[in-house]
């Protein structure tokens, strides 16, 4: 089959590799039918997971058709389309019973943190979803079922699978209300999505920062969002108080680690393994409101250094963060899309064949050609 592969700093390439088998009795393969580039997919590019070996199948969010199903299956079977959220879990430890598959203790040996698609050994070591087939383990918990009379289109679908319900699993961790002003940190696809998301949770002003100029752009023309470019703004933090009356009731990170960084920084911190890019949060800590909350969408991989937790102790601030369960979100989000309770497609903007990834990454990761969310057809 044909498959994205890391192949060094800022390098993939679609090769033939192996078709995946069944290797468990939960197992199913899938042949993907759409798959996507996140923004998570930009750490391993820029070189920041160490264990990611070469030739390794990357990408963790897919549509597909059920293809093989192991003897143990009875959620699907052969012919059902599925979308495939990026948690592999179990559905069976204490952390899937209570509504933390990203945490499953079970399907990732390591044991440090969960596991997911196409991210290394670190986690989980499963093959990745920018293929012509995926194998699915724990098939009866890990994959959504699409009902028959469904309307909602494969790229609706596919933002099922981990940017919509990221994005709605930050705004219910930050428990957004009626009457909040929110502050959203980036305005990528992921940034978006909680844009419209703290809308639809009742808050009473968004105000988007970022400084790509198209970005924040879109952000204003589809979110009617508040937007600020902080390359523009001298004393952004300041500003935003003064207009807040004190600063946000809630501010969520969208960006993470990556964050603003130059290749050269990039590579400085993968070879550190330390530090990061603390601009997020340290911004985040200047502009919520004393008793706010600042929520953590954006992934962080690396430990850090200097942490403003003197100023949030200070200020009652209130710290939340993680990887985002999405598996027991999805049915409800899917509901709200078919609907029509919210719109999300405006996020995407370029649908490329699986044989173009290369170039998909480079105008991904460059800002190039107004792109946001990159959808890949197999």
């Amino acid at each position: 089959m044909k498959a994205v592969t890391y192949q060094g700093f800022m390098d993939v390439k679609v090769k033939e590799m192996p078709n995946p088998v069944i290797k468990q009795k939960d197992d199913i393969i899938v042949r993907v039918t759409h798959t996507s580039i996140c923004g998570s997919d930009r750490h391993f590019y820029h070189g920041m997971v160490p264990s990611m070996g070469k030739d390794y199948i990357v990408g963790h969010e897919a549509v597909g058709i059920v293809e093989e199903i192991g003897s143990g299956v009875h959620k699907v079977k052969k012919g059902d389309k599925v979308a495939i959220p990026y948690n592999i879990a179990c559905g069976e430890c204490i952390n899937c019973q209570n509504q933390l598959e990203s945490q499953c203790i079970i399907s990732n040996p390591e044991g440090e943190i969960g596991a997911c698609y196409g991210c290394s050994r670190l986690f989980g070591d499963y093959s990745g979803s920018q293929a012509e087939y995926v194998r699915v383990p724990f098939a009866n918990f890990g994959t959504f079922k699409v009902p028959k009379n469904n309307s909602v289109s494969d790229e609706e679908l596919l933002l099922l699978t981990d940017a919509l319900s990221s994005a709605y699993w930050g705004i219910n961790q930050a428990d957004v209300k009626k009457g909040d002003t929110v502050i959203i940190l980036g305005c990528g696809p992921i940034g978006l999505l909680t844009q419209k998301l703290a809308w639809f949770r009742g808050a009473k002003r968004v105000i988007a920062i970022d400084h790509v100029p198209y970005r924040l752009e879109h952000s204003k023309k589809w979110n009617k969002t508040e937007v600020f470019n902080f390359n523009q703004h001298k004393d952004l933090e300041q500003h935003i108080k003064e207009i807040t009356k004190g600063g946000a009731d809630v501010v969520i990170d969208c960006v993470g680690m990556s964050g603003k960084m130059s290749p050269k920084e990039m590579v400085e911190t993968a070879l550190r393994l330390q530090g990061g890019a603390l601009g997020a949060i340290e911004l985040a800590s200047q502009l919520v409101r004393s008793g706010g909350v600042i929520q953590l969408i954006g992934i962080y991989g690396l430990r850090y250094n200097q942490f403003p937790l003197g100023d949030l102790f200070a200020r009652n601030i209130t710290l939340k963060m993680g990887l985002a369960s999405v598996i027991h979100i999805m049915p409800f989000l899917y509901e709200l899309i078919q609907s029509k309770q919210i719109s999300i497609n405006d996020v995407i903007t370029h649908t490329l064949p699986l044989d173009k990834a290369e170039h998909a990454y480079r105008i991904f990761n460059g800002h190039k050609e107004k792109c946001l969310k990159i959808i890949l057809k197999p």
